[in-house]
């Protein structure tokens, strides 16, 4: 069953366009790299280790004067942040060696926090997340992202052929570098939510990407006449309507997610959304198009014939 056609099938040059698109996405991808490299990550604290101690208060409550009072009592490192309203408060400590010190901790803060503001103040949860525990997560979850990327480029390159495999791996280190170099720039939270966010990005990036592959394939078999540059710019023209209702129905769930989910879900969503408008703009030029500059013809996507067989590649 053919999906539902909203655009007439259009004819945009999109790989008469790749080397604009190629400059721009180097230039934008070296600030991202300088910018991790440089700046780093605001690591949560799934990965940085320590206690995460969450606070309700009857009345809305300024980041200020909730500092102030852990700074009085001599939590000076604290990091204090709204969660969700302004009555809800997000604390963070430095990791302390064993829980028993973490529960001291926690009962310190709540007590600090409790004077300050006449028991007006409620102690909701406490996390504790050892240091070796932080560094073992990190590690996972980037073997996590290496393992997807390989066992993808195993898979492309079965099913299609070596070049679309390149194209594929290099789209999705594109897609994956973009959506955590947002985070490095603009120092946003980057915690275990955000990680799987990532890892969805590459699952959406691949299939968005298949789809085109796929079509072009087709193509190749279909289309007597035609250099490799014109059918790829036909398969792209063909699925554009699909990838727009794809695209365009995710975003509006994930941005709901981000404006109405609240603190928790804000960075999933928000990597999600980098994620989705990223990768429609690397399946066409960054997987394409490498595909391509790889020297991609017909012969390489037409089925090998069977011995004392004669392939017709006529439409």
């Amino acid at each position: 069953m053919s999906h539902v056609q909203i655009l007439k099938e259009l004819d945009i040059d999109f790989m008469g366009k790749r080397r604009s698109a190629a400059i721009a996405s180097g230039v934008l991808l070296l600030v991202l790299l300088l910018s991790m490299l440089l700046r780093g990550f605001n690591l949560g604290l799934d990965f940085t280790g320590g206690t995460l101690i969450e606070v309700g208060y009857e009345t809305p409550t300024e980041v200020a004067a909730v500092t102030q009072a852990l700074t009085d009592n001599g939590f000076v490192d604290a990091t204090v942040q709204h969660f969700g309203s302004r009555r809800d408060i997000l604390i963070r400590l430095a990791p302390q060696s064993g829980e028993e010190a973490s529960a001291r901790l926690s009962d310190q803060v709540f007590s600090a926090l409790s004077a300050a503001a006449d028991g007006q103040v409620e102690l909701r949860r406490v996390e504790f997340v050892g240091p070796q525990v932080g560094e073992e997560l990190r590690e996972q979850g980037g073997l996590a992202v290496l393992f997807a990327l390989i066992g993808i480029l195993i898979y492309v390159a079965l099913r299609f052929e070596w070049r679309f495999a390149v194209g594929a791996v290099a789209a999705l280190m594109h897609d994956v570098l973009f959506t955590v170099g947002i985070f490095s720039v603009f120092q946003i939270p980057f915690d275990l939510t955000v990680l799987a966010a990532v890892l969805a990005v590459i699952g959406y990036s691949l299939n968005d990407t298949i789809v085109i592959f796929d079509r072009i394939r087709e193509n190749f078999r279909k289309m007597r006449k035609g250099s490799v540059l014109e059918i790829s710019n036909r398969s792209i023209n063909q699925t554009l309507s699909r990838t727009i209702i794809t695209s365009g129905t995710t975003l509006l769930v994930l941005l709901a997610l981000f404006f109405l989910g609240g603190e928790v879900i804000s960075g999933f969503a928000l990597a999600l959304i980098i994620g989705v408008l990223v990768g429609t703009y690397s399946t066409i030029y960054i997987a394409t198009a490498i595909a391509l500059w790889l020297g991609i013809s017909r012969a390489d996507l037409l089925p090998t014939p069977k011995e004392g067989e004669v392939v017709d590649d006529r439409p």
